[in-house]
């Protein structure tokens, strides 16, 4: 989740022995730990929601409780100056994921937001031919993006709506393509518990006409992962309108798991917490912010 005008790529930590906590232990705080420990992590304290947290010494913490927790354990850890890495959402407030990001700031002390589809090679490999479609051309009036995500009903992340639960997934891919203070929402977005619609449109700066739409259903009966690009009829446009899927599929037909998106995702937060791209980590945490401004405007 970095400015357009940066390049993104991912980067290779450097194997260090680390001290972490973890609260959260269930699907993705033992995923996290799983990935974490294979890159040098020691977990000295593991703790569900309602369990004491200790102060001990650590490098950082890791939070993948549920989401209507993620601000008080974060603002807990940031205000110690203690990394932290947080699953997605930041908060389920505008209010409180900005203070977050500012009270990281003024204490100097990472947060960083696990959106994990911003590292999946698929989408990376999208993102790097799209924006250079996007940049050979003179006008961008015509050019549609459509993100569409659904899946089956599932009780995980029932604490929150479907925009915090799973439209902040692709919230945050847009806007590694085009910068948050150009865009605005356009129409009314419908919201609901379990399926939302929402469209945005570039406004100003280089790519000014953009348009996206953000198709997002938690009970659906199919399960897919896209996003289309339509450049209508366009002078000069690449000429094809196309669709990239960025879930594999299994035999009957459920996404599989993509473990590289994970795997990338930990890299560069142990890249950051060594002191690497300090601007990145600023921007990244800023932008998860903006993601939920837009997903919680209801």
């Amino acid at each position: 989740m970095v400015r357009a005008s940066c390049i993104f790529y991912i980067v290779t930590a450097t194997m260090k022995s680390y001290n972490a906590i973890l609260v959260g232990n269930g699907t993705m705080g033992t995923r996290h730990r799983a990935r974490f420990e294979a890159c040098g992590v020691r977990f000295v304290q593991v703790v569900d929601v309602g369990d004491s947290v200790c102060d001990v010494p650590v490098d950082f913490a890791v939070v993948a409780s549920p989401a209507t927790t993620h601000y008080a354990y974060a603002k807990h850890f940031l205000e110690r100056r203690i990394p932290v890495f947080v699953e997605k959402p930041l908060a389920t407030s505008a209010a409180e994921a900005q203070e977050l990001v500012e009270l990281s700031q003024s204490n100097g002390t990472l947060l960083f937001v696990a959106q994990s589809e911003c590292f999946n090679p698929l989408f990376l490999n999208f993102r790097k031919h799209f924006l250079t479609e996007l940049n050979s051309l003179s006008e961008h009036s015509s050019v549609r993006l459509e993100f569409r995500r659904e899946h089956r009903y599932s009780e995980r992340c029932r604490d929150v709506n479907v925009s915090l639960d799973l439209l902040v997934h692709d919230l945050g891919m847009f806007f590694t393509l085009f910068k948050f203070e150009d865009v605005e929402v356009s129409g009314k977005p419908v919201f609901g518990t379990d399926a939302v619609k929402m469209c945005l449109k570039v406004v100003r700066g280089p790519h000014k006409g953009v348009e996206a739409t953000f198709c997002i259903n938690r009970n659906s009966d199919v399960d897919v992962r896209t996003i289309s690009v339509s450049y209508g009829r366009q002078e000069g446009s690449p000429g094809s309108d196309y669709t990239v899927s960025l879930a594999r599929y299994n035999d009957d037909g459920e996404i599989a798991h993509i473990p590289d998106s994970l795997e990338n995702e930990h890299r560069f937060f142990l890249k950051l917490l060594v002191g690497a791209c300090t601007d990145w980590g600023k921007r990244l945490a800023q932008t998860a912010a903006d993601c939920v401004k837009i997903a919680s405007r209801q």
